[in-house]
């Protein structure tokens, strides 16, 4: 019986022997149970938002499926399955299905700006808990560095980007987007009101109710997502999709009742 648990989340970097050796060191040996997670990635945000994944899903499978022969060929326990769109959630999941002690990604250095400029990391850092450790493969798939954060670094980053005590959770990019959906559609209520003021509320002016209740209801939405989906540690692509649109929209809003304010 394995005696410890390990994730590798398989992107197409997991494609080389030095990939599999680095995979066999963490190893080390000891009992373990390697359990690979094949990320579906869609082909563009939009994929993604309209839950088209079918195409990336088929193509994930295959990727699992090589990567299993691989892995189990080299006399390691293993098993997989394919995983959400964003890879750190993906390796989220599986750790809510099941504890692990460690998690492995493999990124091609090429596309390791996603991870690092891209936040990707960063988000890893935010979410998982286990000890993580980033296998940097390059174009000729050989393994030229490692990236780790120990054991622990969760409570860490979390004690420094949250001086709330009441919402230990958040972050600081959390509050401020809350904090910007706040104040936004306090700020388009009251162009909208000063923009109905002394006039009926039809035509433009009832556009600019509109967009306030609009936007006042993306951002209620946002908020309680926030709020539950961070309960239980979800950060997939609903909770992106709550904070696009707060971030997005509230500005939107903004300048929206403001020019019917000013040209209405």
């Amino acid at each position: 019986m394995a005696e410890r648990s390990l994730i590798a989340v398989v992107t197409p970097a997991f494609d080389s022997e030095e990939s599999l050796a680095a995979l066999a060191g963490e190893v080390d040996g000891t009992p373990t149970e390697v359990r690979l997670i094949a990320p579906a990635v869609e082909l563009s945000t939009l994929h993604h938002t309209l839950g088209d994944v079918d195409e990336p899903r088929v193509e994930a499978t295959r990727r699992l499926e090589k990567a299993l022969a691989a892995v189990r060929a080299r006399g390691l326990e293993a098993t997989g399955e394919v995983g959400d769109p964003d890879p750190v959630q993906a390796a989220q999941d599986a750790l809510l299905m099941r504890p692990a002690e460690e998690v492995l990604i493999f990124c091609h250095a090429d596309d390791c700006r996603d991870w690092y400029e891209g936040g990707l990391w960063r988000h890893a850092e935010e979410t998982l808990e286990p000890p993580l450790k980033m296998v940097v493969v390059d174009g000729d798939a050989h393994v030229v560095r490692t990236e780790e954060a120990v054991a622990g670094h969760l409570e860490v980053l979390r004690a420094k980007e949250s001086d709330n005590a009441y919402l230990p959770g958040l972050t600081r990019a959390d509050m401020a987007v809350l904090v910007l959906g706040i104040v936004g559609t306090i700020v388009a209520i009251v162009l909208a009101a000063a923009a109905t003021a002394g006039g009926s509320a039809t035509g433009w002016n009832a556009v600019a109710i509109g967009i306030a209740i609009g936007i006042a209801l993306i951002n209620m939405s946002n908020v309680v997502g926030t709020l539950l989906m961070d309960s239980v540690r979800y950060h997939g692509g609903f909770a992106k999709l709550f904070r696009d649109l707060a971030l997005i929209g509230t500005p939107l809003a903004i300048a929206a009742n403001l020019a019917i304010l000013v040209f209405g």
